[in-house]
């Protein structure tokens, strides 16, 4: 233990002094024994304290357009060719957007995420959606994120310069095993709206997701793929499958596993926003708050089709953990569950909006 325990902390001292790990060191990490597995997290936390300190930053998403995609992502329910129990929903209206974002500010979020399912944005979606980057900007205190599918130059310009800040296009997997989940567009498709995205200035958000049925060589190539693109944030998703979709039975992935390939990530990028996402709570359960130690920020109040853990109670997790909360103006503030949870109180659903199966 002493000797795997040195190997580690070596790891993450060579990566404070600004070497980048091999991909055999890579490959080791996520091939280390389970025993070996706190020493990890430990080696893991000494990078994301050098470069994010204490602190935890918060994104909340928003299903602004629920249902009926035209692409066949083998993950996702939420795709019209699946016969999954998706749902649904029309584009949701500018004040919905609005209200999404004073509601994500209350949860102490620094960023607000708004997604579409759809293939790329149609001309009235991107009105929508730059209407409301818009109005959210001149009186929210909030960063701004869109998912809206692939761009076009003009269009990424065009989400620019509404005030979105930050655009998320996940590469999901290996650029070897991508055409396994996906064949409605390609791999380079993806990197192709990455660097679109960049182009117009806006930050890039690219992650994946663990538990596809890739090998541990499609996970190396995922992290390495967005290093070399030089990505500024990085959520890694733990596969959550949906009924009705083709990888409805593939196995959950183990916990144990999910906190070695997190710090992965974090070696391969010590500096990125590392963020654990989607299937967290399903995949690493009572083990939610070791991600914290790789990861500096996580998403709260659910995903796009799944729920999740709540604001109070990643609060609560926050706060138990002796971490702070970052805002978008720089601040770091302690997490406060039970003001969250009464600023957040359930509300009746609205009326216009149709019910997800």
């Amino acid at each position: 233990m002493i000797e795997s325990r040195s190997r580690w902390h070596d790891l993450a001292a060579r990566s404070l002094a600004g070497a980048l790990p091999t991909r055999d060191e890579a490959a080791a990490v996520l091939a280390a024994p389970a025993a070996d597995t706190l020493a990890l997290l430990d080696a893991a936390y000494q990078v994301r304290r050098h470069h994010w300190g204490q602190r935890v930053l918060l994104h909340v998403l928003d299903n602004a357009k629920a249902g009926a995609c035209p692409e066949d992502c083998g993950f996702c329910s939420q795709s019209s060719r699946h016969g999954s129990p998706g749902g649904e929903a029309p584009m949701k209206s500018v004040d919905e957007l609005v209200e999404g974002a004073r509601r994500a500010v209350a949860a102490q979020a620094r960023r607000y995420c708004m997604v579409t399912a759809t293939r790329g944005p149609s001309q009235r979606d991107l009105d929508t959606i730059c209407a409301a980057a818009e109005r959210i900007k001149a009186e929210a205190p909030i960063e701004l994120c869109a998912s809206l599918g692939l761009l076009t130059a003009a269009k990424a310009a065009r989400l620019r310069a509404a005030g979105v800040d930050r655009f998320n296009h996940n590469l999901e997997t290996s650029e070897r095993y991508y055409d396994q989940i996906v064949s409605t567009h390609r791999w380079a498709d993806r990197v192709e709206t990455v660097k679109l995205a960049r182009d117009a200035g806006m930050q890039t958000c690219v992650g994946g997701i663990v538990g596809l049925g890739e090998g541990q060589d499609d996970l190396l190539d995922l992290a390495f793929a967005l290093r070399d693109l030089d990505v500024d944030s990085v959520p890694v998703n733990f596969l959550d499958a949906r009924p009705g979709t083709p990888l409805a039975e593939r196995p959950q992935v183990e916990p144990m596993y999910a906190l070695r390939a997190l710090c992965m990530f974090r070696f391969v990028h010590p500096r990125t926003d590392l963020r654990v996402a989607g299937g967290r709570e399903l995949t690493l359960r009572s083990l939610q708050v070791m991600a914290l130690y790789p990861a500096n920020s996580l998403f709260t109040q659910g995903y796009l089709t799944t729920t999740g853990a709540t604001p109070a109670a990643d609060h609560q997790m926050i706060l138990d953990a002796g971490f702070t909360l970052e805002l978008e103006d720089g601040r770091e503030v302690a997490a406060d569950p039970v003001a969250v949870a009464d600023v957040l109180a359930p509300r009746k659903p609205e009326p216009r909006r149709l019910p997800l199966a």
